[in-house]
């Protein structure tokens, strides 16, 4: 007999698999939720036939994802401005009680690693949802392309080209090393000391000269609606924003696994900043979510 505490001991690799996929804590909890739903709506006589129940449960969710991607593609061509995948923080800044306002069970965080950075999930949102999946399925949690092929709903060779396809995109975006979480944490706090003491010549020094910086406000906060492009372009924003903002404390935080920094004003987060950072030490990316409704982990009960 299938005990609840088995079923329920699934959930966190459900809601890790989930996340990737999606991109969205929200929407991974709502999968996951799915899933159990279908596991639920079944006799008991039906579950018991189920010889894995972890393996029933991560097809289910897969599939949801799967349906759910699609869905997410025509919403986002909606969404008000730049989309960007919603940030985490580390396990030890998780605050229990913000995610869904019922508290957050350490066994359901999400486990922080290089498949979760901001840059590998922005290069997921390029990917076909096929792609994803296939990705997400064999090359992070290693599933067999047979078992990738029962769910995406097409032959292991087709899969196999699927995630072929996405280590392709992921390749492209990825040319130059990554430079250690600790390397990466002394450029970021360069960026916050420069950003704070408004030093122009500091924070230039430290941006690629072709870098990149997104915001994401949903219609919800204040941010660009485009990409700002160029070091020059970049720090003048950023000195604008240290100029006339209310004020405030700018926090390090690890942001899906990377430093990171994170805006606290009036006793809520504001913002969460994610980097991607070369070889060379220059800030090649950032991405600043202020969408309040991606913000829910970072606040506090």
């Amino acid at each position: 007999m299938t005990t609840l505490s088995a079923i329920m001991s699934e959930r966190r690799q459900l809601l890790n698999l989930a996340y990737r996929m999606l991109g969205s804590l929200a929407d991974a909890e709502d999968a996951v939720q799915e899933t159990y739903a279908r596991w639920y709506a079944m006799s008991p006589a039906e579950r018991e036939a189920i010889r894995s129940p972890g393996a029933w449960l991560t097809k289910v969710a897969s599939r949801v994802c799967l349906n759910l991607l699609g869905s997410a593609r025509a919403r986002r061509e909606g969404y008000v401005g730049e989309w960007v995948p919603e940030p985490l923080p580390d396990s030890a800044e998780w605050i229990a009680g913000a995610a869904g306002g019922v508290g957050v069970d350490p066994a359901d965080r999400i486990t922080l690693d290089e498949s979760v950075t901001m840059a590998f999930l922005v290069v997921f949102e390029s990917m076909t949802p096929a792609e994803r999946v296939a990705f997400v399925l064999h090359d992070v949690f290693r599933y067999p392309f047979a078992e990738v092929a029962e769910i995406v709903g097409r032959s292991p060779a087709a899969c196999r080209q699927l995630a072929s396809s996405a280590r392709r995109r992921i390749a492209a975006t990825r040319a130059e090393a990554s430079p250690s979480a600790a390397r990466q944490a002394g450029v970021v706090r360069r960026f916050k000391a420069a950003w704070e003491a408004r030093d122009i010549e500091v924070l230039l020094s430290l941006l690629d000269p072709d870098a990149v910086a997104v915001s994401d406000g949903g219609g919800r906060a204040i941010a660009r609606l485009l990409p700002i492009e160029g070091a020059e372009q970049i720090a003048r924003l950023y000195l604008t924003i240290a100029r006339f903002s209310p004020p405030r404390a700018i926090l390090e935080r690890t942001v899906n696994g990377l430093p990171g920094l994170v805006i606290e004003a009036g006793g809520r987060i504001d913002t969460v900043c994610a980097f991607e950072v070369g070889d060379d030490d220059r800030i090649t990316r950032i991405w600043a979510v202020r969408n309040p409704d991606k913000l829910r982990p970072w606040q506090l009960s």
